[in-house]
């Protein structure tokens, strides 16, 4: 049977935290959502007060300090969502975001404001018909993201209903469902799931969101297996945190894992300002370091793109490291490019 851990009593209970944190906690959880499944519960190390799957899931008392940089909204959803439900922030693709609730809520998360069982749970039949009246209407949008809160919480029912409905869309070539359910509660990865979630004649893709190299247990890679046998591409989103992944071992290991997993890296995301999130959050040099530290010593498939989500709603970018630099100028200008062991060579503009 799933259980899951919703309050500080429970964490308590579980020597999650010390009954000396027990207030704080209560303080943090009468803010931001609580949730950690059995699954992922039981990967953390309670005799170690750094345990990397503790720092993602466990509430702290660091969550009650809010810096002056950070947003309740940090990635700009709002600037871009024309009616419920829907965020257009670039011309090719929407989101489309199904539900507020979470397997599991991470402490990180940028959507922390918005997530969670006190919140609107899923889109009424009213707001996802309009919604879906609104990405008919945009013959522009390629690509649909299903995103929330997380869509793989909803039953197969409700999710065949929406995927039929966007495969019926003929200028929808793509969609793609971003997650964390094969890895926080991997038993919901049915294959009446799995057969609600295909669509024929189009592919569905799956970004999993996963940080650290243990979240992928035996059972999480079954999950993961039975999606990729059905013939649908995983993806890899991790975001870099303080104390879960932020050196070059923790890193690469994760990457291998994931590509032997057939999980393909996609994004390493830099921690986006979100409210009471500073604890967990590296600076970009760090993140550019560890880039450099993955390049030519991992496979190509396990390189993941170093992006940073723009405060204000406006987009991502890559801030991954710098491998040329020119030199010169009036028509005498010339490059050098840097290997993977630092070393410069020089290299003809044309």
């Amino acid at each position: 049977m799933r259980q899951t851990i919703r309050n500080a009593a429970q964490l308590c209970d579980r020597h999650l935290i010390a009954p000396s944190e027990r207030a704080a906690v209560e303080q943090v959880a009468a803010r931001y959502a609580v949730a950690l499944p059995s699954a992922l519960a039981a990967l953390i190390d309670t005799s170690d007060a750094n345990d990397p799957i503790a720092r993602q899931f466990v509430p702290h008392a660091d969550e009650l300090v809010q810096q002056p940089q950070e947003l309740a909204d940090p990635i700009g959803d709002e600037a871009h969502s024309p009616l419920e439900g829907i965020v257009h922030r670039y011309p090719d693709r929407v989101l489309l975001k199904l539900t507020h609730i979470c397997a599991v809520y991470c402490r990180f998360c940028f959507r922390r404001e918005t997530v969670g069982p006190d919140k609107p749970n899923a889109l009424s039949a009213q707001a996802l018909s309009r919604a879906l009246d609104y990405i008919r209407a945009h013959a522009e949008i390629w690509e649909v993201i299903l995103t929330g809160g997380d869509p793989l919480v909803l039953s197969p029912r409700r999710l065949r209903t929406v995927m039929r409905a966007l495969g019926d869309i003929e200028h929808v070539k793509v969609v793609r469902i971003h997650t964390r359910v094969p890895i926080a509660d991997p038993s919901r990865i049915t294959p009446e799931l799995v057969r609600a979630i295909k669509l024929k004649g189009k592919p569905t893709y799956l970004a999993l969101h996963v940080n650290h190299a243990r979240e992928l247990t035996q059972q999480a890679r079954a999950a993961c297996a039975r999606l990729a046998d059905a013939g649908m591409p995983l993806l890899a989103q991790t975001v870099l945190l303080a104390g879960v992944n932020d050196s070059a071992p923790a890193l690469a290991e994760l990457m291998r894992v994931c590509v032997e997993c057939r999980i393909k890296p996609y994004y390493l995301h830099h921690g986006d300002l979100a409210p009471g999130t500073a604890h967990l959050r590296t600076d970009i040099a760090t993140g550019q370091e560890l880039m450099r530290s993955l390049r030519g010593r991992l496979s190509g498939l396990c390189q993941p793109t170093y992006v940073v989500d723009i405060p204000g709603g406006h987009g991502k970018s890559p801030i991954g490291p710098n491998y040329l630099t020119r030199t010169g100028h009036n028509g005498s200008e010339r490059v050098a490019i840097e290997d993977f062991n630092g070393q410069r060579h020089a290299y003809p503009q044309r």
